[in-house]
């Protein structure tokens, strides 16, 4: 989706947010480790499992998000922004990777049953990411409700998993101190992998259709429709596309307009509509073809079937 805040505030609160991220993940991994060897808890070496990606993936948000802050060049003349759809399906690769490895570590842990140790320094650890990790994500939906980022975005949903699995741990936990069954460690183990299979799907599925050039929602398109026909002057538009190039809208469309008028008219026109495209969405790259009203040509529009304009 179009970013909400300018190009300067936007770079600038990009890099707090993933340099945050991997500052945090380096300390819930070294947090977490020292809590796995102490207590034995698949449920944390999980989480530790996990926290090792959330490394690997800030890294790759970190590298993404200052690779697609670049401006454009000759060779990559639409800039480099859909950086960030790679790199949230690095991420994805690497969250499915860690739920794989938390299924074989819970069936290992079946075949060979191990009492847990000292699960009050679990706990303890646990509710310290907890709370950690709810203060990262906060900041980071705060940023990425303003980018439209999807680097931070697949970023945040991989924390947002962490809460969930981060209370499942602790809550198992509680019940291996309290009622000594140690199973249900290995049970929450399995719970967590699932979570992050779901979540690496979700985050793919967005990337792809990112990369894929899916169409901007109908919402979006018609609005490029409400603002062309705002325009007296104009006939008529054809051939719309559009396309998410990572947090900044990318328009073609061709106006219809009366054949008979000047060229500079028709420029004048065409620079009118691009002007408000990007009051309605700011920093949208806009390409428009002038076409003269009336005219008979093979169209997008009549190629594609069950569409609307």
């Amino acid at each position: 989706m179009q970013t909400s805040w300018n190009k300067e505030k936007t770079e600038r609160y990009k890099k707090y947010a993933v340099s945050t991220s991997v500052l945090l993940s380096v300390c819930l991994f070294l947090l977490k480790l020292f809590a796995s060897l102490a207590t034995g808890s698949l449920a944390i070496l999980s989480s530790l499992v996990d926290s090792l990606s959330d490394i690997v993936a800030s890294l790759v948000s970190f590298f993404a998000v200052r690779i697609a802050l670049k401006p454009a060049s000759c060779s990559y003349r639409y800039g480099y922004l859909k950086a960030e759809s790679l790199s949230a399906l690095t991420q994805a690769a690497f969250i499915a990777g860690s739920g794989l490895f938390v299924i074989y570590s819970g069936i290992n842990r079946f075949l060979n049953p191990l009492a847990l140790q000292q699960t009050s320094v679990g706990i303890f650890v646990m509710c310290l990411s907890l709370g950690a990790t709810i203060c990262l994500i906060l900041f980071q939906s705060y940023v990425s409700k303003h980018t439209h980022s999807l680097a931070i975005k697949a970023d945040s949903a991989h924390y947002a998993v962490d809460i969930l699995t981060n209370i499942g741990i602790i809550l198992s936990l509680l019940v291996v101190k309290i009622f000594h069954i140690n199973w249900f460690d290995t049970i929450s183990a399995f719970l967590i992998a699932g979570y992050l299979i779901y979540y690496a799907y979700q985050i793919a599925l967005e990337a792809m259709t990112a990369l894929m050039d899916k169409e901007l929602p109908d919402e979006v398109r018609t609005q490029i429709g409400k603002i062309i026909h705002s325009i007296s002057d104009i006939k008529g538009f054809h051939d719309l596309r559009s396309r998410d190039l990572g947090g900044v809208y990318y328009f073609e469309i061709h106006l219809e307009i009366d054949g008979n008028l000047p060229l500079s008219e028709a420029h004048r026109l065409g620079d009118l509509v691009e002007e408000k495209i990007r009051q309605r969405y700011p920093n949208a790259q806009v390409l428009i073809h002038q076409d003269p009203f009336g005219l008979k040509e093979k169209r997008l529009d009549d190629s594609l079937e069950n569409c609307t304009k």
